[in-house]
């Protein structure tokens, strides 16, 4: 193992361990074409979630996805992440 993979694997414990206690950022993606609520994350810091959401975005919007609403959410997610 690597030291990118070490720490990447220390990265994805934090943040698994934030999500179980609901202290994990996530982004509620909603959509009218087609009807549908997705979740993106979890991430650390608000601040992560925000950098990183835009793709997110963009790839629904490639997508053919209308009107698309978002909302940044502190919580517990579980699956599943699209409804």
């Amino acid at each position: 193992m690597t030291r990118i993979e070490g720490l990447q694997g220390q990265k994805n414990l934090i943040r698994n361990f934030g999500n179980n206690l609901g202290l994990a950022w996530w982004a509620k993606i909603e959509t009218d074409q087609p009807s549908g609520t997705y979740w993106f994350g979890p991430f650390i810091t608000k601040r992560n979630l925000r950098k990183n959401m835009s793709s997110f975005i963009q790839d629904l919007s490639d997508e053919g996805s209308k009107n698309i609403k978002h909302s940044l959410v502190r919580c517990k997610k579980e699956e599943p992440l699209t409804v």
